[in-house]
């Protein structure tokens, strides 16, 4: 007698019945799902980050896929597991290359996968280049809301670097209620500059926005900064630059030379995946032989293990943790399923049978 095999329920959770589904969300279905809910992503990104700091997650470390041909490019495996409401086990995959931009395609793109944590088949495949973004910039918009509740709230946003990842940032500050006075744009690709200043003024940005050629205008004039470039190692190395002690969301991981971090107070996501892949920290990590420099978690400051202090620079280096995309992903999931458009491939699964 053959054991009935389980069915997906609509939510990834399998059921005994007929053979499981597997569904594929397109790029446009989670944009839909996504769009102007920035309070709720932040929401659900600080109850992951708390499910994590918790021990309700299993996050390995992320594995690099290089090409000694193309050494500025690579693919990045993340495989994680979250418990808690979420409670979905995943892989993403996303690719970085960077001379993409040069004919006009993203530098980064990227699938989720989901498995039900209960079989392992996974159920949904997902465009995910989206998802990342989103992921990123509610995680920046968190940290800059907490980072910020024990000194003056930053009035002067600048952003280092002004691609996807600096649109997303910006449109989650809007969206969780941060209004700035003034908006800084720098780039070493003046018409990279040029469309974000435009993007904010179509915005609908009331702040005045300038461009600034030179990198140091843009950080002594901002009290937040934003680095989100794609740099391999760092360019950024005169502590003097933060004298005025900003709030920094260093994004992009590699921009700072350890003065600047040895300067600064420091905060990461989680110690041992920022610890490594030669980000800024790592290499204050191997400059000085150990890990005093940092001053804790993000969860840690939410929990009130660590606050940051208002007399330095405060900087914020998260490594980005595959938790965070597999519970974006899995609310783009259930979005789809509760609007119906759940798009299934039937007869994904094949040869279900042991014998036959």
């Amino acid at each position: 007698m053959t054991t009935p095999l389980p069915t997906d329920t609509g939510s990834g959770t399998l059921r005994p019945g007929s053979a499981p589904t597997f569904a594929v969300i397109s790029g446009e279905q989670v944009q839909r799902a996504l769009s102007g809910r920035e309070k709720q992503i932040v929401e659900l990104v600080e109850a992951t980050y708390r499910l994590h700091g918790s021990g309700d997650s299993v996050n390995p470390p992320s594995y690099f896929l290089r090409f000694p041909d193309r050494p500025t490019a690579r693919i990045i495996a993340l495989p994680a597991s979250i418990g808690g409401s979420v409670h979905v086990d995943g892989l993403k995959w996303i690719s970085s290359f960077p001379d993409n931009v040069r004919d006009g395609l993203p530098r980064a793109s990227a699938v989720l996968i989901l498995n039900d944590p209960e079989t392992g088949y996974p159920f949904a495949c997902l465009e995910s280049s989206i998802i990342s973004a989103t992921r990123t910039a509610a995680s920046a918009a968190l940290a800059a809301d907490w980072l910020s509740r024990t000194r003056t709230r930053p009035t002067r946003v600048g952003f280092f670097g002004t691609g996807l990842i600096a649109r997303y940032i910006h449109t989650f500050l809007a969206g969780t209620g941060w209004a700035f006075d003034t908006i800084g744009v720098h780039d070493v690709s003046a018409d990279s500059a040029a469309g974000f200043s435009g993007y904010l003024r179509q915005a609908g940005t009331p702040a005045r926005v300038t461009v600034h050629d030179s990198a140091e205008d843009l950080v002594r004039s901002s009290d937040l900064v934003v680095f989100a470039t794609v740099a391999g190692r760092p360019h950024v190395a005169d502590p003097a630059w933060f004298s005025h002690n900003p709030l920094v969301l260093h994004v992009s991981l590699r921009d700072l030379a350890p003065e600047v971090l040895l300067a600064s107070a420091n905060f990461v996501d989680d110690v041992e995946h920022c610890l490594k892949a030669d980000t800024s920290p790592h290499l204050v990590e191997q400059l000085t032989g150990d890990r005093g420099f940092l001053n804790g978690t993000l969860d840690d400051v939410m929990t009130g293990r660590a606050a940051p202090p208002a007399d330095r620079p405060v900087i914020f280096s998260p490594f980005g943790l595959g938790v965070l995309d597999l519970a974006v992903g899995k609310y783009v999931y259930d979005e789809a399923t509760r609007a119906g458009d759940l798009r299934l491939i039937d007869d994904f699964f094949h040869d279900l049978r042991r014998y036959g």
